[in-house]
């Protein structure tokens, strides 16, 4: 456990981290040794500089090393604020969040994220898959290997073991894990095997929303878009496979192209949007749908997720539509194709 100093002059804490609390988000941390301290609160000491890791400030997703020092500023909460005994995820979520583990394995779960659900909580929503995951598991030490978009639905892992954190971002940062998405975009791609190289700026707010925009002093952004398979001139089913993590890239970068997702209330086309609703769409068509890496010390990791019905459904009504585009293509990655038309039973991740 973490050691406890106090500093004589002011109500200050120094905490310094444990072996077996290294990998942890620096919020995340907060919130396990601040018990009853709104989240909010935590990310405004936060932002404000009064927490310091080794005399520094850190953002809330700064993870932590064993023996870091963490200076915890007098945190004073107001009995309305504080978060309410026996509060947790409610049973909806807790049985959404069991029902979409898909693998488990010595060092990783992989879930099958519906769409609307957000992986942690903030921003308004309490909780979120992780927060699920650890009342679901109290006695394990879960932490995100990833993100996805609250409204992006399909492959998510999470690491069991800090270990198995530490590896997996490794090996994220080095460009070593194969992460495919699926989506359907507005019009005909007609730029074949296109890999986008466009820097992201990811720190711009309208109305004080967080908005990503393509610009020359962003950070390096690179997507590859792979057609699979064509609706005349009205859409096109992509497999987009990341080489880089940035906020919104997929949507951003699709916008860019002038093909934005359907669904994409933020980036996308109003009339688009209009028509694929039309066909029941009611979300993003935006699907993880795989993701794979190879262990450092040997063994290769593999986890997929097919389109959920939702999102089939309508690549269904686009193909039984007979409209004057001209006739419907496939051509595209076979691969991909499949695993947009497996049924979810399907779905068994190939781990070792």
């Amino acid at each position: 456990m973490s050691q406890d100093r106090t500093e004589n002059r002011a109500q200050v804490r120094y905490l310094d981290v444990a072996e077996e609390e290294a990998g942890q988000r620096l919020d995340r941390y907060l919130v396990r040794h601040l018990e009853g301290v709104p989240r909010t609160r935590i990310f405004r000491i936060i932002r404000k500089g009064e927490v310091r890791v080794n005399g520094h400030r850190a953002g809330p997703e700064a993870r932590l090393a064993a023996r870091d020092r963490i200076r915890i500023p007098p945190v004073r909460v107001a009995p309305e604020e504080a978060t309410p005994q026996g509060r947790g995820p409610s049973p909806g979520l807790l049985e959404t969040v069991q029902r979409a583990i898909i693998h488990e394995d010595e060092r990783l779960l992989v879930l099958d994220k519906p769409a609307g659900v957000a992986v942690h909580g903030g921003s308004g929503i309490s909780f979120g898959v992780i927060e699920a995951l650890r009342a679901l598991r109290p006695a394990e030490s879960l932490e995100l290997v990833h993100r996805l978009d609250r409204d992006t639905s399909g492959c998510l892992l999470v690491a069991r073991t800090p270990a198995a954190l530490r590896t997996t971002h490794a090996l994220l940062r080095e460009g070593q894990c194969e992460k495919r998405y699926l989506a359907l975009l507005a019009g005909k791609w007609e730029l074949g095997r296109k890999r986008i190289d466009a820097p992201l700026r990811t720190d711009t707010r309208v109305g004080g929303e967080r908005t990503v925009r393509v610009d020359a002093s962003g950070k390096e952004s690179v997507s590859d878009f792979q057609p699979v398979q064509f609706f005349g001139k009205r859409a096109t089913l992509v497999e987009v496979t990341l080489h880089t993590g940035r906020t919104h890239q997929i949507r951003v970068h699709a916008a860019h192209a002038g093909h934005p997702v359907a669904g994409d209330e933020k980036y996308g086309d109003a009339e688009f949007n209009s028509q694929v609703r039309a066909l029941g769409l009611g979300r993003m068509f935006l699907h993880a749908h795989s993701m794979s890496f190879e262990w450092p010390r040997g063994g290769t990791f593999s986890a997929s997720a097919p389109l959920p019905p939702e999102l089939s459904s309508v690549l269904d009504r686009l193909m039984s539509e007979r409209k004057p585009h001209g006739r419907q293509s496939s051509r595209g990655s076979p691969r991909a194709a499949r695993a947009a038309r497996t049924p979810r039973a399907a779905a068994r991740p190939r781990a070792r």
